[in-house]
């Protein structure tokens, strides 16, 4: 089955939410000066091996460009120094750690879900989708959750024009688009940079205060390392389960027998939260760039190229998945590649699925009717890389 695509107004380089399919596994768009790869064993082969398609993306662009925004980002970091700061953060997110946060996580979906409650429709994103995540990552990197509408807008900042970035542009014009971009987030910057010297006065119990203390071979990141640590922290932290709340909601209204074999059955939630990752990948595309002439997928691929594997499309591929375009609440095995693989795998990948399960659990108990409004349709947001609603109205009562 597809989504109404067109409908919802999904980016129409989504084109496996509308039934479409790639002539070719790995296909090079000269108009871009990129290479893009549709298949899933293709996808695999890129994310597993780091050492030939790295995450530093320099390489592609032109000499002189302004590549500051790689510090301490460690989606764009490689080997060593990928390994060394992930270690740094990794602590946070250990098993029990999270798991310890249910509590918390419960308790504030609560408080969302009360102040929607005597409501006939709620609009889902802005009522629990959002605001949850944002609070949680917030208490966790020590800043004020008040400040989540700021938040939103960088985020907004970040992925819009994503679509016009292309490197057949001339250098000149990339280059001006990467300060473009820049310029955009110096409010974020501006804003962490801030906290993260507050923090050097006065330590606080909180992750900001463990990136400003910390020593990598025995010296302190510099502030751009912190501000783009921090702010990956932040963004990342919390926009996957937003669309991953949103999205796993919307699967169940697309498909309602599926969603009363989950009502039916509450041990369904996790693989159904899995199976919605499957469907519609929050981050539905990823970026490296080759590091030597590589072969995939029968394609000769120069060093030195832009290769973008589309996560969404290789979660569809019919080599990989029996039946793709159906959604099975209890999918089994379900080897989706919606948080990555290999050594960049999404680090809050675990606590995503806590919020999911805890979220989509508390409103089951507390809606009995979950269901999209035919006048009032769901909203995608307008990126090429992103799959997620930014609005998503629901009638909860029968």
């Amino acid at each position: 089955m597809t989504f109404p695509a067109d409908t919802w107004g999904i980016h129409e380089n989504h084109y496996w939410l509308r039934g479409g399919t790639a002539e070719h596994q790995v296909e090079y768009y000269e108009e871009r000066g990129m290479w893009t790869v549709h298949g899933y064993p293709e996808t695999l082969a890129v994310l597993n091996d780091p050492t030939t398609f790295q995450s530093d993306l320099s390489a592609a662009f032109p000499e002189g460009t302004d590549m500051s925004f790689n510090e301490g980002n460690l989606v764009q970091m490689d080997g060593l120094d990928h390994r060394k700061l992930r270690r740094l953060v990794s602590n946070a997110f250990t098993p029990k750690i999270v798991a310890d946060l249910e509590p918390r996580i419960a308790g504030v979906t609560v408080e969302l879900l009360d102040e929607v409650a005597d409501q006939d429709e709620i609009e889902l994103v802005s009522a629990l989708a959002y605001p949850l995540p944002v609070i949680v990552i917030a208490e966790l990197l020590g800043v004020p959750a008040s400040d989540r509408d700021l938040f939103r807008t960088w985020v907004d900042t970040m992925f819009q024009d994503q679509a016009e970035l292309s490197l057949a542009d001339g250098d000149d014009q990339l280059r001006e688009d990467l300060e473009a971009q820049l310029n955009a987030l110096k409010p974020m910057s501006d804003y962490l940079t801030a906290h993260a010297a507050e923090r050097r006065r006065a330590p606080r119990e909180d992750l900001l205060t463990k990136l400003v203390q910390a020593e990598v071979d025995g010296e302190r990141l510099n502030d751009t390392e912190i501000v783009n640590f921090a702010g990956l922290l932040l963004v990342a932290g919390h926009i996957t389960t937003t669309m991953l709340l949103g999205n796993t909601i919307l699967c169940l209204d697309t498909f309602p027998e599926q969603a009363e074999r989950v009502r039916a059955d509450r041990s369904l939630v996790p693989t159904a939260i899995e199976e919605s990752l499957r469907m519609l990948s929050p981050f539905a595309a990823t970026a490296r760039v080759t590091a030597t002439d590589v072969e995939l997928g029968g394609k000769l691929i120069p060093r030195g190229q832009m290769v973008n594997p589309l996560l969404g499309a290789a979660n569809r591929d019919p080599r990989q998945f029996d039946r793709p375009d159906e959604f099975d609440a209890g999918r089994d095995p379900n080897p989706h590649i919606a948080f990555g693989r290999g050594v960049h795998f999404c680090l809050g990948a675990p606590l995503a699925r806590l919020e999911g399960r805890v979220a989509v659990n508390l409103m089951l108990d507390r809606f009995p009717v979950l269901r999209t409004i035919p006048a009032n349709p769901p909203k995608f947001m307008d990126s090429p890389f992103m799959t997620g609603v930014s609005s998503l109205p629901l009638r909860v009562t029968a």
